[in-house]
């Protein structure tokens, strides 16, 4: 059974940095995690995604060159570093894990999810 927690979300000024982190239990080779993130009033939209074994990731084009994706496998976490921060990028995040080997960008590849914790960038 995965089981995902998140932390790290704030408010934060337009322009400043914030490091969002999963932590993670039950992970297995094939698990990919993923960070979704839900604005108010909007559907939950993909953003970044790594495979628990191997260098595979993906990224939205929304956040490609500003937010990476990491795991540290010693310690059971896979983080979200954020840059660049914009009020668009305001929103819950979400950590979520899926079995099936793949990346998907759709919530519904993903099995598992966390709580979310949330993110706010004032302009």
């Amino acid at each position: 059974q995965v089981q995902l927690v998140e932390s790290g979300g704030g408010l934060v000024q337009a322009g400043a940095s914030l490091r969002l982190s999963c932590a993670a239990s039950g992970l297995t080779f094939n698990t990919g995690v993923a960070w979704f993130r839900q604005a108010p009033g909007k559907e939950r939209e993909f953003a970044a995604a790594i495979m628990w074994r191997g260098t595979s990731t993906n990224y939205a084009n929304s956040v490609k060159g500003r937010f990476t994706i990491s795991r540290d496998s010693s310690k059971n976490t896979v983080s979200l570093q954020m840059n660049s921060l914009k009020p668009e990028d305001t929103a819950v995040y979400y950590c979520a894990a899926t079995t099936i080997g793949i990346l998907p960008t759709s919530p519904r590849g993903y099995t598992y999810w966390g709580q979310g914790t949330l993110v706010t960038v004032s302009s």
